[in-house]
């Protein structure tokens, strides 16, 4: 007798329903994408006992006579797809016609479905996989899908589920992805019978992004096009992200999927804006061509796999890189009265629907790398005289106490096009200094705090990255060079990294041995001592030049820049402060440190109002 025997479809339905089936937010994910293939412009999804009593999902699709009803709770039942040629090119979110038969196996399950043009429907139900009654009944055009006591048949499986809190919160995360990832589409969820999810078609994409992240600040828009690719998004200002595991809702054609890669790609487009710790918050569409990308990777189709991975990468990370050099076009008109652009990346959450559509992100992701020129000379480190000082800036172009209001306004705004030079002096009212580390400044919206440190670190991170990408980092010789004993390991070190060692700008020499003589260094580096700051250097080759590509030189460029900026603590005179303030005015990024740290904070008039209860 043969060892090899073939399987009862019934069983088969069961095995496969374990891979399809994992819990009951995975029936929730297969009606509704089902749902969604159908046309549907509203989907109503009930739930009781977490899941495991009841869910029913019912849309105004275009629904199903008998014939297909009953072919699709037959196994690989599918109307998606005919052909072999077909499964390259899948445009729907389901297609392999798995999920009924599969859904039907471990539940009792009902199916009731009207197609437009026609007078009466198709109930049909089937009982843990067995057809019990087809008949016609009266009811609305769609179709209904009812699951009941899921996995009643099954024992073992439910008992692997989680607590009902827990069941429900996933239930909660798919009905959200696909209220994302198809906001024409309007989505209700009801608990229990409490209504929780409401989001009607008429809300705009940012509307319900807003909504469902509980976040009602502005978005910064991600909109990108090249040869039918399209990468488009709003995510949360890196300022405002909270830490934790990045909270980024991707959608591939439509489709809510998790991809390591494409997370990456958008942190990398904010690379210099994120604090570390924090990953990326928002949501990101990508739309490519079907043959581009395969989704029948995943039994679940929770993944998919790209044909060209590292493209994807790339007009990702550029992509969001062009949206942040967009945003601080929008943050520099803001926060200096510059020019004002037609164009805008940060928008309201609740903003209004038609808004913001057809608007496109200027500039070119090369642009990024422009920089701009900056003194690198400072007073020297000093105490602050004493704590929680606000020191005052008196010169003769600044009011005095006896000036009258009108002295205190600021200039007109500047309004030139976007073609036009930016404006090389800040339009800024300084007031003071503030423990020797913020800079106090007034401007139309009210009253402007930034922190000097992290803004001569960013305008001198850009320097240098320009410098070292031309190979014409200044250097200043040593009037009594410096000699340093190194480890082995560092030695190592330095004979790996001599060529971009040098490219930053030291002159280094071997003199015997683990000795080595520093003959030069960065001519930013001012006062840094020269053997901590090649310590310093090292320590980072070590640490970082392990990873791939040229991310460990942006985090050593960007130490060296923190190294050499004026230091908390330092007193800075007034043509110093506007100095800095007139070098951000040029400079492309602005806004935030290379370590990811905020340089300017902005409070309004009304926020400091609102602080003495003077609203």
């Amino acid at each position: 007798m043969s060892k090899i025997r073939i399987l009862p479809e019934q069983l088969a339905n069961q095995i496969a329903a374990g891979e399809v089936v994992e819990r009951p937010a995975s029936v929730v994910k297969e009606l509704v994408e089902n749902s969604i293939d159908a046309g549907a412009s509203r989907i109503e999804v009930e739930i009781e006992g977490g899941g495991t009593r009841l869910i029913r999902v019912i849309d105004d699709g275009e629904g199903m006579n008998e014939d297909d009803i009953l072919l699709s709770i037959e196994r690989h039942g599918t109307s998606k797809i005919q052909k072999e040629e077909d499964l390259a090119a899948i445009e729907t979110l389901g297609f392999r016609g798995e999920a009924i038969p599969s859904m039907a196996s471990v539940s009792q399950f009902t199916i009731v479905s009207r197609p437009k043009g026609e007078e009466l429907g198709t109930k049909v139900v089937l009982k843990y996989g067995k057809l019990i009654k087809v008949h016609e009944t009266g009811c609305s055009f769609g179709s209904s899908f009812e699951v009941k006591n899921l996995f009643g048949n099954t024992p073992a499986r439910r008992k692997f589920l989680r607590t009902v809190r827990t069941e429900l919160s996933h239930i909660d995360e798919v009905v959200k992805n696909y209220a994302l990832g198809s906001p024409h589409v309007t989505f209700i969820l009801r608990i229990n019978g409490k209504e929780t999810i409401h989001l009607n078609n008429s809300l705009s994409l940012q509307q319900r992004l807003g909504r469902i992240l509980n976040y009602r600040d502005t978005f910064i828009r991600v909109d990108w096009n090249s040869r039918q690719r399209h990468i488009s998004g709003f995510l949360i200002p890196p300022e405002r992200v909270t830490p934790g595991p990045a909270k980024l809702r991707i959608f591939v054609n439509g489709r809510a999927i998790k991809d390591r890669m494409i997370v990456h790609g958008v942190t990398e487009g904010l690379r210099g804006f994120l604090l570390k710790g924090k990953n990326p918050s928002g949501l990101i569409h990508v739309t490519l061509p079907a043959g581009e990308i395969d989704v029948n990777v995943h039994p679940a189709k929770h993944e998919v796999r790209f044909r060209n991975s590292r493209d994807i990468h790339t007009l990702l990370s550029r992509s969001v890189a062009s949206a942040m050099a967009g945003e601080q076009e929008q943050l520099r008109a803001g926060f200096y009265g510059t020019a004002e652009r037609k164009e805008t990346t940060r928008i309201p959450a609740e903003s209004n629907p038609t808004a913001h559509m057809t608007s496109t992100i200027g500039g070119k992701p090369e642009d990024l790398y422009r920089t701009a020129e900056v003194v690198s000379h400072y007073p020297g480190l000093q105490q602050p005289s004493q704590p929680f000082s606000v020191k005052p800036i008196v010169s003769p172009s600044t009011p005095t106490d006896t000036a009258g209001k009108e002295e205190l306004s600021l200039p007109p705004e500047n309004r030139s096009s976007n073609n036009e030079p930016r404006p090389q002096t800040h339009n800024l009212l300084v007031i003071g200094q503030f423990e020797d580390l913020y800079i106090l400044c007034k401007n139309r919206e009210g009253l402007l705090v930034i922190d000097q440190h992290a803004a001569h670190e960013r305008l001198l991170y850009e320097k240098l990255r320009k410098q070292f990408l031309q190979g014409t980092v200044p250097r200043q010789n040593l009037l009594f060079p410096e000699t340093v004993e190194l480890s082995l390991f560092q030695a190592q070190l330095v004979e790996k990294y001599s060529k971009e060692i040098d490219s930053m700008g030291f002159s280094i020499r071997e003199f015997g041995g683990n000795s080595y003589i520093i003959s030069a260094i960065p001519a930013l580096a001012g006062q840094i001592h020269p053997g901590e700051l090649f310590n310093d250097i090292l320590e980072k080759f070590g640490s970082e030049g392990g990873r791939t590509g040229g991310d460990y030189i942006d985090t050593i460029l960007a130490t060296m820049a923190c190294r050499g900026a004026v230091k908390a603590g330092t007193e800075l005179s007034k043509p110093e402060i506007d100095n800095l303030l007139n070098e951000m005015v040029k400079a492309d990024l602005f806004s935030h440190c290379p370590h990811g740290r905020p340089v300017i904070k902005q409070f309004t008039s009304l926020e400091v109002k609102k602080w003495f209860h003077r609203t």
